[in-house]
């Protein structure tokens, strides 16, 4: 397009209401502003625990046992502007399966301590799909079947005390025993 407005092929006329007239000013590139450090400065971590809300939800309440439960976490900004939630390590968010972290009882991920931040845009909404398989991880290669009952699925963001700050959730569901 400046090609075009640079080139001599367009009559230019300013008395003529629909012909390109000369520019007095050159247009300046907008600047961008980095919503991250911005987000971190201004607003308020209480604000921010505020704006973001979490909903653990699976398609089912019951499922037969030995079947892969699929859930859904839904993270949403309540916002008009952009937040960034500081998360304790590179980990941004956790699920759980009664309590136990990625449904083991072992230590799975050794993220270092070093803060990072979870950005969400103005109105942004994140979903993520996930799937417990009902076994728990009791060794690094040695997993346990869950027993027939009832299991608590939540999921929240890497924070100290996600749930205290409302940025965790839970659902419950049902497994069947197997009558075979």
């Amino acid at each position: 397009m400046r090609r075009i407005y640079e080139s001599s092929a367009l009559r230019r006329d300013d008395d003529e209401p629909f012909s390109p007239r000369e520019r007095e000013t050159e247009p300046q590139s907008m600047r961008s502003i980095d919503s991250t450090s911005l987000s971190r400065r201004l607003v308020p971590d209480r604000l921010c625990h505020w704006a973001i809300s979490i909903d653990v939800s699976t398609p089912r309440s019951t499922y037969p046992a030995g079947v892969a439960i699929p859930f859904r976490v839904t993270m949403r900004n309540a916002m008009p502007f952009p937040i960034t939630v500081r998360t304790r390590s590179p980990i941004l968010w956790r699920w759980s399966v009664d309590g136990l972290v990625d449904a083991a009882e072992i230590p799975v991920h050794d993220p270092p301590a070093e803060p990072q931040g979870f950005r969400f845009d103005r109105g942004e909404r994140k979903q993520f799909t996930k799937r417990w398989h009902q076994h728990f991880r009791v060794a690094d290669d040695e997993w346990e079947a869950a027993e027939p009952g009832t299991h608590t699925i939540g999921a929240g963001l890497n924070v100290a005390d996600a749930d205290e700050k409302g940025l965790y959730d839970e659902t419950t569901i049902t497994v069947e025993p197997d009558d075979a």
